[in-house]
């Protein structure tokens, strides 16, 4: 079997400290040099390993302070369902007030854009073909907890009131109930989450550390006659999300 790495090795090490309560919320660590001698460990080794307890929120780095033991955060539980689609309103929305939170979210939509090579191919149309995308911050209670980049086919909606996702009488309202409100129905989504590291842009958003955790969700939406309606990429911070998805049983 494959010699653990160092750094995981000293994670680990730090990890158990505080599950030992050595170290408390609020406490901050021996320096690296100091944990380095302790482990026979180099300070770059120490270093690698705080940056990934930062990342899942073990830790937390104040610059020109040191690195402290993070507080006990308690993550927002978004629940993926159909049961999210609700006859008005938004569904992010519907999600925050389950869990006795404000949902609220920022947009900005750019309409005729053309569309890069793998949405064209998500959304069966060709490269360079036209589409409205919106993208959003949404957050809880105003704490941003999810990002979302959105495209529809441009053909699909132009010349008609919910061309805008954000604007006109059904504003917010949703994919379902826009798509309805033009006589598309839409039957099913489909999503594929999996795990990586927030990019810079994304850390910077949802104001959490460079490379900490996320889930990253394409999801697609698709009409009756089974014609993709919408795509989006969905990132949401490990640290302050758990995802659960809620799987409808038909007797």
């Amino acid at each position: 079997m494959p010699e653990q790495p160092p750094y995981l090795r000293i994670a680990d090490a730090l990890r158990q400290q505080i599950a030992e309560h050595v170290w408390v919320p609020g406490d901050r660590l021996p320096s690296r040099a100091q944990i380095g001698q302790e482990y026979g460990v180099g300070e770059n080794v120490v270093r690698r390993a705080q940056e990934l307890l930062i990342s899942q929120g073990v830790l937390e780095g104040q610059a020109g302070s040191g690195t402290y033991v993070a507080e006990p955060r308690q993550r927002v539980r978004v629940v993926r369902s159909s049961a999210r689609e609700q006859p008005e309103g938004s569904p992010f929305s519907s999600d925050m007030k389950a869990v006795g939170r404000q949902g609220s979210w920022e947009s900005r939509t750019d309409a005729k854009v053309p569309a890069p090579a793998e949405i064209a191919a998500r959304l069966g149309i060709a490269d360079g073909d036209l589409c409205v995308r919106t993208t959003y911050e949404f957050l809880a209670n105003g704490r941003p907890v999810q990002l979302s980049t959105s495209w529809e086919p441009y053909d699909l909606t132009a010349g008609t009131l919910v061309v805008l996702p954000e604007g006109g009488p059904h504003a917010g309202a949703g994919v379902v109930n826009r798509m309805a409100a033009i006589g598309v129905t839409v039957s099913h989504a489909v999503e594929q989450p999996e795990p990586r590291q927030a990019t810079a842009e994304e850390a910077s958003l949802l104001g959490v550390q460079k490379a900490s955790l996320v889930t990253h969700i394409r999801r697609t939406y698709y009409s009756d006659q089974g014609r993709p309606v919408e795509t989006a990429d969905i990132v949401v911070s490990a640290a302050r999300c758990e995802i659960v998805y809620e799987i409808p049983i038909n007797p």
